[in-house]
């Protein structure tokens, strides 16, 4: 394959694991930062791995006509976007592939990026093709007499169900990460919920599809990773992964892989026949609509052992690791340890055949990403800005940390926390033969974590650290 030149179009540990995969599969790569992420990891290992004229400092990450500049200045071929910003905005992918000097966007088409991003639109092509959904709209509510009776509608039917207490979701039907939704009790409070989320669609997303749905309670939140090659004829999936540890604000906190473990675990439902439902599924919803690189399919799983497909992700996510460390290609030398998701994403958005089929993979033992952050779980999960003072972690080979902070000891020069991004400090990700020996293994990680540090006040400064040891010895109970 041609040598191509990257243009990362991101910041911190992503950027970092875009970048080696760039140089394990013999790619150029080109990065960009913000005045305020000149002590970013990924500024420093961009220096190291390709000198300074690979590092562009531009105002902003969310201005395209910025970064294609670079892109045109660095003579790049293509463009990662990473996660966030622009990964699934199809208006800047189609600008990418369309525009007079075209690109490569490394991620899907872009119209499967705009056909998949709404999930109005997700869900009526996921029960055109006898995919699961929740029960509710499948297009975009926009007249209020219309919602209310259809909130009448869900509501009655949760009554019907013995549901004591029913709840509607109203969500921004564009939105994501847990954003634009809100949960409505009380039918007499359904409309001032529903002009709220429908007035933050239209300010926030240029969007104001709203959907509304039946509320699950007590549910679990799985995925299934999906790869497939240009031209959509094939896919395969790196199993599935539980992602229910989160915050208040859906945020998540801790992913494991597998979703469920029916080997130690009991279920109340055949738990191995959901995690096979769901991984046929989203490989066959892939083929169906023709997807083209590397997607995330979203699950939720009631207590009944019931899934329903909530949304698709058209990007890598933040938590590929996990799914990449557990899994293994036969006959490829480098999946011997594990599958680098970033490196196939590169690879197949590049144009090269998958090489595989879903006989060739398989996966072994359990796999625990920890999302480390500077926040206070006891306060609502308030984000903790300030500095970090000492950072370091005792390495093993079961162990992976991605993270853009410097290993620091007290008296080196402070690491302090941009204030223009969320506060995200590292992943851990952790392996294990069975779901015992992971969770042993990432209580020993996270007690050997160093990170000490002071906020705007001068106070010690609080992470998710003790959070996170806490909600290791339940992973995976349902």
């Amino acid at each position: 394959m041609a040598r191509h030149t990257l243009l990362i179009a991101n910041r911190g540990e992503i950027a970092m694991r875009i970048l080696r995969a760039c140089v394990t599969l013999g790619h150029d790569f080109v990065c960009v930062y913000t005045t305020a992420d000149a002590q970013s990891g990924h500024v420093r290992l961009a220096r190291e791995l390709g000198g300074p004229d690979r590092l562009f400092r531009i105002n902003s990450y969310q201005d395209p006509s910025e970064i294609l500049a670079v892109a045109d200045a660095s003579q790049a071929t293509a463009v990662h976007p990473g996660y966030g910003f622009f990964a699934e905005d199809f208006r800047f992918a189609r600008r990418v592939v369309e525009r007079q000097r075209p690109l490569i966007f490394i991620g899907p088409s872009w119209t499967l990026v705009r056909d998949l991003g709404d999930k109005i639109n997700t869900k009526r092509i996921a029960r055109a093709h006898s995919v699961p959904t929740i029960p509710g709209s499948d297009r975009p509510i926009y007249d209020e007499m219309e919602a209310v009776e259809l909130a009448q509608t869900i509501f009655a039917f949760q009554q019907d169900q013995g549901i004591a207490e029913g709840c509607v979701l109203v969500k921004a039907s564009a939105g994501g990460g847990g954003m634009g939704i809100e949960e409505v009790y009380d039918l007499d409070k359904f409309r001032s919920v529903y002009r709220r989320i429908r007035n933050y669609a239209k300010r926030n997303l240029s969007d104001e599809g709203v959907l509304i749905e039946q509320r699950i309670f007590d549910f679990n939140h799985l995925e299934v990773q999906v790869l497939a090659e240009r031209g959509g004829k094939n896919a395969v999936h790196l199993g599935t992964r539980n992602c229910s540890v989160q915050s208040l604000g859906r945020q998540k906190r801790i992913e494991v892989a597998p979703g469920f473990d029916p080997a130690s675990l009991t279920y109340a439902f055949d738990a191995a026949g959901v995690l096979d439902a769901i991984t046929r599924h989203s490989v066959n919803m892939s083929l169906q609509v023709g997807y083209d690189n590397v997607g995330t399919w979203e699950w939720i799983v009631t207590p009944r052992g019931e899934p329903f497909l909530m949304e698709v992700n058209t990007r890598i996510q933040v938590e590929n690791g996990v799914s990449g460390v557990t899994s293994r290609i036969q006959g490829r030398a480098d999946g011997a340890d594990g599958v680098d998701v970033i490196a196939e994403q590169i690879r197949l958005g590049l144009g090269e055949p998958l090489g595989y089929t879903q006989q060739n993979v398989s996966t072994t033992g359990v796999g625990i990403e920890y999302r480390i952050l500077a926040e206070d779980p006891l306060d609502r999960f308030t984000p903790c800005l300030g500095r970090i003072e000492a950072f370091g972690w005792v390495a093993e080979p079961w162990l992976q940390v991605f993270t853009q902070v410097p290993t620091l000891q007290l008296g080196d020069e402070p690491y302090e926390i941009p204030m223009d991004f969320d506060p995200n400090l590292a992943l851990g990700i952790v392996w294990g033969q069975s779901l015992d020996e992971a969770r042993a293994r990432g209580v020993e990680f996270l007690g050997g974590l160093v990170l000490q540090g002071t906020d705007t006040r001068g106070e010690p400064l609080r992470t998710n650290v003790d959070f996170l040891k806490n909600r290791t010895q339940t992973l995976l109970h349902f």
